[in-house]
């Protein structure tokens, strides 16, 4: 018979099941010991990587064609499941979305596995878990880095080797190797904190350079036009204040701002005095360069 409809399977046919066999995106592996309705059942590997069981009947059928990896795409999306990128094998979107795009889960060649937008796969920018753009694993054990001193491997993550390291200081910190060797990471944290405080040039509390830069620089809510004085809107009163080494001091609340404004300089004598005395004692060029800032 030949016509339209002669390469249709009859609605009864089976497809003979084994080995190697493929349904859908499924790849018969082996029997198993366990039968299904007097059926025997199947191990089948999905094209994403994952496994799953069953039985003759339902291969032979095609009910199921996937371990539930595609169904997991949602409409419109596109559908990469062991696509390969690089050295990159696509599993499964993990139900995120980063700026429009779904974010899937990767296996690595090397074994790792990574999180990446589908934009970064199929644009080229991601081909790997991170181990092209590292170096190899090496022997850092007892080698100094800084302040950090290597005591054992931590693992890899994200392609990174990483490192057990303790400080100078007595605490201990994990540090990818890149890091390490670019010397971008020195200490624990601890070094950083010195710079910062160095930076702030901390007298007593008070920060010189905080201090010089807050003076005549008013902070984004405020709305008397004056740092220091604001608008009480409980009583309607104009509330002066001033912040001197760690501690807030009240100047008083006034009826009329321009009150208010007068009893804030008045206060500023004490940041003026404090600042002629840093000048004196601690500017390592006499009274001038810091003056001159």
């Amino acid at each position: 018979m030949t016509g339209k409809n002669s390469s249709r399977q009859p609605k009864d046919f089976l497809l003979p099941i084994g080995v190697d066999c493929r349904i859908g995106r499924l790849t018969i592996v082996a029997p198993t010991k366990k039968r299904k309705g007097g059926y025997t059942v199947w191990l089948c590997r999905c094209d994403c990587g994952s496994e799953i069981t069953l039985d003759t009947r339902c291969l032979q059928r095609q009910t199921v064609t996937d371990c539930g990896c595609v169904s997991r795409v949602k409409p419109g999306q596109r559908d990469i499941t062991g696509m390969r990128f690089g050295k990159l094998t696509a599993i499964e979107p993990d139900g995120q979305v980063i700026r429009g795009s779904a974010v899937w889960l990767c296996r690595c060649d090397c074994g790792g596995k990574v999180h990446t937008p589908l934009h970064q796969l199929t644009a080229g920018y991601r081909k790997s878990c991170g181990c092209l753009s590292h170096p190899e694993r090496k022997n850092y054990i007892g080698k100094r880095f800084g302040r950090l001193t290597v005591t054992s491997y931590a693992g890899k993550r994200d392609g990174m080797h990483r490192w057990k390291c303790v400080c100078d200081c007595g605490n201990e910190t994990i540090v990818g190797q890149t890091l390490l060797q670019s010397e971008k990471t020195k200490s624990c944290g601890c070094l950083q904190s010195e710079i910062y405080r160095e930076n702030l040039k901390l007298i007593d509390g008070t920060s010189v350079t905080i201090l010089k830069r807050t003076k005549n620089r008013l902070i984004a809510s405020n709305t008397s036009g004056h740092t220091g004085v604001y608008l009480n809107r409980r009583n309607g009163k104009w509330v002066a204040q001033i912040t001197f080494k760690g501690k807030t001091y009240y100047l008083g609340s006034y009826a009329d701002k321009k009150d208010a404004i007068l009893a804030r300089k008045r206060g500023e004598e004490l940041h003026d005095e404090f600042l002629e005395w840093y000048y004196a004692n601690h500017s390592k060029n006499g009274n001038t360069k810091l003056k001159e800032q």
